[in-house]
């Protein structure tokens, strides 16, 4: 039916435990020249099928989509869409009016590696990372509407994520319906959303639990959002009753929806102040006797050749924000790069205590929520790392 590709002697394992990757040195044959984007079914040395897949012109040369041998069309995606939504149905995310923006499609997390699919309000922006699932956006697209009914509207958000491959040079698009409500609910708190002109879908939904447990320490608290973005912590903060909020980005436009997100829920408040300046010179510079901080950067990390570098960042960060921080001050710190492990983000966050000199100790281990879960086969999909410590 498709490609056949053959694993070397012993390389059949990982697929064996269900893990969706396959590397290019593990790849023996291939029955026929591939294009990118195709798909295959992959082998293993004697000749039993193990997978069908995606193929890629990489060092994942194979990104599994389905552990059985069936015809990839219509009816197969429409299976694997209606299950994700029914797993956010089930988890409380659909017709929620109190938050009605979710991950509907976690890639991997939903056996459907390159798709992420983010939901807000009456609008799906659909991100596909390689050009296999790209090629499928419009299918997907009519299959994510007629699931929401009448209205729905979906904006394809590929093109940053394709085009800095060298893979393709598209262009963003509504595949469905038009620009929406821009206004979402999280938590019965108010955000505008720019899906068009924001980072990744538009607003950062795996950081939902975080900014509500962010609520419980805010109260008459003096707190400092590094890396605010579109000031989602900074939000959280103020309906904690912290007595001042101080967000800092170097992003001008971060600024301006910052502001509005404060507007919506807070019109008139003045305890909230936005400095657009690098985090790192704000953090050398400041005076201010802040007793929560959240640290939370981009990705650091974006390649494992990066690792290195990216750890050093990390640590120099937190070390500056311990030493400024007030005594049995609260600090929620992060890191959303894949390849900065749970375990080597602790080291990190151990070394950058050790030269603060300060005593520290976790409160609690953060990590992505529900509608972001990741499968038990591919541990790779836990990306957010999260520390709240109490810094003495």
């Amino acid at each position: 039916m498709y490609p056949k590709l053959t694993l070397k002697p012993g390389k059949e394992k990982s697929l064996l435990n269900f893990h969706p990757w396959v590397f290019s040195g593990a790849i023996a044959s291939i029955t026929m020249e591939i294009e990118e984007g195709e798909v295959v079914e992959v082998f293993s040395s004697d000749k039993k099928y193990l997978a069908t897949a995606h193929f890629h012109d990489g060092s994942i040369t194979a990104r599994i989509i389905s552990f059985e041998q069936r015809e990839i069309n219509l009816e197969f995606w429409k299976e694997k869409i209606t299950k994700a939504f029914s797993i956010r149905q089930e988890l409380g995310f659909v017709n929620n009016a109190d938050t009605n923006c979710f991950r509907l499609v976690n890639a991997e997390g939903d056996r459907m590696p390159g798709l992420i699919v983010d939901v807000y309000d009456r609008t799906a922006v659909i991100q596909a990372h390689n050009v296999s699932m790209h090629g499928n956006v419009q299918l997907l697209a009519e299959i994510i509407a007629e699931l929401f009914g009448n209205g729905f509207s979906v904006f394809d958000k590929s093109a940053e994520a394709l085009n800095r491959k060298n893979e393709t040079s598209i262009q963003n698009k509504y595949l469905l319906g038009e620009k929406g409500n821009q206004i979402v609910s999280e938590n019965g708190l108010k955000f505008f959303v720019d899906w068009e002109q924001g980072q990744k879908t538009g607003f950062f939904l795996d950081q939902r639990d975080n900014r509500a447990l962010l609520m419980q320490y805010a109260k008459d608290k003096k707190v400092l959002n590094a890396f605010a973005y579109s000031g989602g912590f900074s939000v959280y903060a103020l309906k904690g009753n912290a007595s001042l909020v101080h967000s800092v980005d170097s992003s001008a436009t971060a600024a301006q929806w910052a502001e509005k997100n404060v507007a919506l829920n807070f019109p008139g408040d003045n305890r909230h102040t936005f400095f657009t300046e690098d985090v790192f010179d704000f953090l050398k510079k400041t005076g201010e006797n802040y007793e929560v901080m959240i640290l939370d950067p981009p990705a650091f990390a974006k390649h494992q050749s990066a690792v290195k570098n990216a750890a050093i960042a990390y640590r120099n960060m937190n070390a500056e924000a311990m030493k400024r921080i007030a005594p049995q001050g609260i600090l929620f710190t992060f890191s959303c790069s894949q390849h900065i492990d749970k375990m080597l983000f602790q080291k990190i966050i151990f070394s950058a205590a050790a030269i603060a000199k300060r005593n520290v100790r976790v409160l609690h281990q953060l990590h992505q929520p529900a509608d972001h879960a990741f499968s038990i086969y591919h541990p790779e999909g836990e990306y957010l790392k999260g520390l709240v410590l109490m810094v003495e």
